[in-house]
């Protein structure tokens, strides 16, 4: 795309329109002290084979596959991605399109959103799922408001072993509008959910549970339904890996009444951060509650398929007063690019690469313990787990990274009682080779 700068003659004109003396009059509203005067302070200009190379130099100082072996998972996952995906998804008619305002006229963008949420509606056991949303986080957040209006109660009860950035977008959320959110402990032992004191969630919305949950142990949801439906409270599923749905029992099996997180597992490369997907799934009772854009399917005049923007309950498309979220959006490239994913793999596809996620987790925990390593949770797990070495997991961590090998995310700063306890993981893409080095490096 060219770049195409206004003139001077083009500025000197568009000031008239407005009755503006000069740019500096346009931002008055602006303090004077957020306000930066002269020039910008920038380094000198490069040539292009300068510039190429100072960023092979900064690229240079990440901690990257394959040079690096990776065993950090918590939220975001390297998966192999299958080149026919990265192929259809950069197709120049899909990266292109954007956001369906006049839907009638993107069919082909309506069609790929709603295969992607009938693949996706079928992974987690739901009926109904959104045209996708900015991230997990954001995802998770937009469910608890959701069961807020449902149920008309002001209080949502929140696993704390649940991803701890998740909680605190939902805590982000929920600041100004005066709902309370209390925290449901884990039990040290098990590293699952404490579901034994419902009493303390009070009247709680919702009861949010993560499976696997940030620990990678796998929740018991079906009984973390019955003890929310028992208080009359719905029972958010939330999740990180959607892949383990490959493997496990969906979500919906089990009782949930919402499913939202992260899909970023399906195909969309880590690209340090983002882009991400948000998923969000519920019951059909509770479609009307939904934010965001639902698409269908229908018939035109002439008998032949259509498809159509069903529900859409944002700002751009219902009056501010009435949207069920200003600030949802769809991240429909994304959407597209996990179901050319679920599309490429399918089912059985689907649950062997499951099985070699949770096979492989095994082999590395298996090693680790015969090293003498210690593992703090007895619940069983996928691709992920916690552990820690005899004199604690930082001295081997130091030494992994000098051998180019990420040993997880050390647990300390966001849960302090689990300082010296590193959270690793284990996908397809790690080899053997990679895991031995690791356990070598931890028992010496």
């Amino acid at each position: 795309m060219r770049y195409l700068p206004h003139t001077d003659g083009d500025v000197a004109a568009m000031l008239q329109a407005v009755g503006l003396r000069d740019l500096d009059e346009l931002f008055t509203s602006v303090p004077s002290d957020c306000r930066v005067t002269g020039e910008l302070r920038l380094p000198p200009a490069m040539t292009e084979w300068e510039l190429d190379a100072h960023m092979d130099r900064l690229a240079g100082s990440m901690a990257v596959a394959p040079e690096w072996s990776l065993f950090l998972g918590a939220g975001s996952y390297d998966h192999f991605i299958p080149a026919v995906v990265s192929s259809l998804a950069a197709r120049s008619e899909f990266v292109t399109s954007y956001t369906p305002y006049q839907p009638e006229l993107l069919q082909g963008t309506l069609q790929g959103l709603y295969e992607y949420q009938t693949l996706v509606a079928r992974l987690v056991g739901m009926e109904v799922a959104t045209a996708s949303h900015y991230d997990g986080a954001a995802a998770l957040a937009e469910a608890l408001l959701m069961a807020v209006r449902i149920t008309k109660r002001k209080r949502v009860a929140l696993s704390r072993a649940v991803h701890p950035r998740y909680r605190e977008v939902v805590r982000t959320y929920f600041a100004p509008t005066g709902y309370d959110v209390v925290e449901i402990p884990y039990v040290p032992a098990t590293g699952l959910t404490d579901l034994s004191r419902p009493e303390e969630w009070g009247e709680a919305a919702a009861v949010v549970v993560q499976s696997p949950n940030f620990f990678g142990c796998i929740e018991d949801l079906r009984q973390a339904g019955e003890r929310a439906h028992a208080g009359g409270a719905l029972l958010v599923a939330a999740f990180t890996e959607a892949l383990a749905y490959g493997l496990l029992k969906s979500p919906g099996s089990l009782g949930a009444d919402i499913a939202a997180g992260e899909g970023q597992s399906l195909g969309i490369p880590r690209s340090f951060g983002g882009p991400a997907l948000g998923i969000m799934t519920s019951r059909r009772q509770y479609m009307r509650g939904l934010p965001g854009r639902l698409v269908g399917r229908t018939t035109d005049r002439a008998g032949k398929r259509g498809f159509v923007l069903t529900l859409a309950t944002r700002e751009q498309h219902i009056r501010r007063e009435k949207a069920t979220s200003n600030i949802c959006s769809n991240n429909s490239l994304s959407a597209l690019t996990a179901a050319i994913y679920l599309a490429s793999l399918g089912g059985t596809g689907f649950r062997r690469l499951a099985g070699l996620n949770r096979d492989k987790a095994e082999y590395l925990k298996k090693a680790l313990g015969e090293a003498g390593c210690t593992f703090p949770f007895s619940a069983p797990t996928f691709n992920e787990f916690v552990v820690t070495a005899p004199g604690g997991f930082d001295a081997p961590f130091q030494r992994l990274v000098d051998r180019k090998i990420l040993a997880g995310l050390a647990l300390g700063p966001s849960y302090p009682e689990l300082a010296g306890h590193n959270l690793l993981c284990v996908t397809e893409t790690a080899s053997r080779q990679a895991m031995d080095a690791l356990v070598t490096e931890v028992r010496s």
